[in-house]
């Protein structure tokens, strides 16, 4: 089995209320798998994984206190033609195990917009859900498990779905362990509806896909450059 990436473990001691030390300080680790980047932060320090140097990273002048999320400063992290995912809220809860109170699905879920979102940039996906709406859990961000759930019809009509919804969705995660989810702050419904079930923040993320002048898919230099795999 491969090392985990680093990252996880700041996300597994947040789950638990351990942070890093809010020193105003960012922290360089390496790209995440898949040729993805990305910037996290946490109160008073950031973390940032890419394949840039971190004498390259600092020069960008972020910080713990904001600056790590700055539109600057996520551009010339991403390169100019790199994609910027949005800033999420970081969010965390416990699974509740026992009989899983939700179906696996498959029939339909191929061409699901949020099905294929989570194949996209996840891995071990699998699909959840009945009348109200669907559930994706998979491996997410630096290995660590994540969820989303998107309701058939999020209008009045289906007010209290999203907590149903999510609260069976605790039941796909064994008793205890933790579970991460990341919302888009202007999705003020959804939050709620997070909190309302026991999610917890614990930060703010987002992802990168580089694409800088000279290098690969991964943000490395080209492979033609005289590399060896």
């Amino acid at each position: 089995m491969p090392e985990p990436h680093p990252l996880l473990a700041h996300f597994t001691d947040a789950s638990d209320g351990r942070f890093p030390s809010c020193d105003g300080g960012v922290t360089v680790l390496p790209p995440l798998p898949g040729g993805l980047e990305c910037s996290v932060a946490f109160t008073g320090h950031a973390v940032v994984a890419t394949a840039l140097p971190a004498a390259e990273v600092h020069a960008g002048r972020p910080d713990g206190f904001g600056a790590s999320l700055a539109p600057d400063f996520l551009r010339r992290l991403a390169g100019p033609d790199g994609w910027i995912d949005t800033i999420d809220v970081t969010l965390t809860a416990r699974g509740t195990g026992g009989p899983p109170r939700l179906a696996e699905r498959t029939e339909g879920t191929d061409t699901h917009p949020r099905v294929l979102r989570a194949r996209e940039l996840r891995n071990d996906v699998t699909v959840h859900g009945d009348e109200r709406g669907i559930v994706t859990l998979a491996d997410g961000l630096a290995g660590r498990r994540e969820l989303s759930i998107e309701l058939h019809a999020p209008d009045d009509a289906a007010r209290g779905h999203g907590r149903g919804l999510l609260a069976d969705a605790l039941s796909l995660v064994p008793d205890g362990e933790p579970v991460f989810a990341a919302v888009a702050p202007g999705n003020a419904r959804s939050l709620r509806a997070f909190l309302a079930c026991g999610f917890v923040p614990i930060g703010s993320e987002v992802l990168l896909r580089p694409g800088r002048h000279g290098t690969g898919a991964s943000g490395c230099p080209d492979a033609g450059r005289a590399l060896t795999e």
